[in-house]
């Protein structure tokens, strides 16, 4: 298949822009450092494109058969951004820290995928917009799950990188509480559409 251009601009920006994943990796490598978070990290390298991969092979179809379904996975994940948004609003700064306060594990963070809602619209909106029906319909997932899974890489390593670099600046705990608000609060901002998608949708 050609492999438009438009789509590498797509997958670049929606893999480096803010989003539940990059907030939350940002975080944890702030909180917890390199070692401690790349469990985390490859829990989105592998998660993201493992879900695209499915919805790509036919689960998205039982979706739209079964919208309420889907709603419910939206729904889900909204009460669970907000309890990471919490737990993250709540952590204390590295110097204070007790051995209870741990990172995301790889399981934790590539189940979180399918409850993330910036992953299904980016992975929805790319099977629909670069994707034509046909005999190599599987073919052109494969490589759009390839792209974004080479994307991954990179941007998850990038927000990881940035809240390391990140310790050597907030090294007052005043400033790292002040920090963990800010994400949790970005994280929250992050699922507002989606929440006032599904109220306008279904509350009538």
């Amino acid at each position: 298949m050609e492999l438009h251009p438009s789509f590498l601009v797509f997958a670049f920006s929606a893999a480096f822009t803010p989003g539940p994943n990059n907030i939350m990796i940002m975080a944890s490598g702030l909180n917890f450092g390199v070692k401690a978070s790349l469990p985390h990290f490859f829990g989105i390298c592998f998660g993201f494109p493992s879900m695209i991969l499915a919805v790509g092979f036919g689960l998205g179809y039982v979706f739209e058969r079964y919208a309420w379904l889907h709603a419910l996975i939206q729904l889900v994940g909204i009460v669970y951004l907000i309890y990471l948004a919490w737990l993250i609003f709540r952590a204390a700064p590295r110097h204070e820290r007790k051995s209870i306060s741990k990172p995301l594990t790889f399981l934790q963070a590539a189940l979180f995928q399918w409850v993330n809602p910036k992953a299904w619209i980016m992975g929805t909106s790319a099977i629909a917009a670069y994707t034509t029906v046909g005999a190599e319909l599987y073919l052109q997932v494969l490589v759009l799950v390839f792209v974004f899974w080479l994307m991954t890489f990179p941007s998850a390593g990038v927000w990881m990188m940035g809240g390391v670099w990140l310790q050597r600046v907030l090294t007052n705990p005043v400033h790292s509480r002040l920090f963990n608000v800010v994400m949790a609060l970005l994280l929250v901002a992050s699922v507002l559409p989606i929440l006032a998608e599904l109220i306008a949708k279904y509350w009538r």
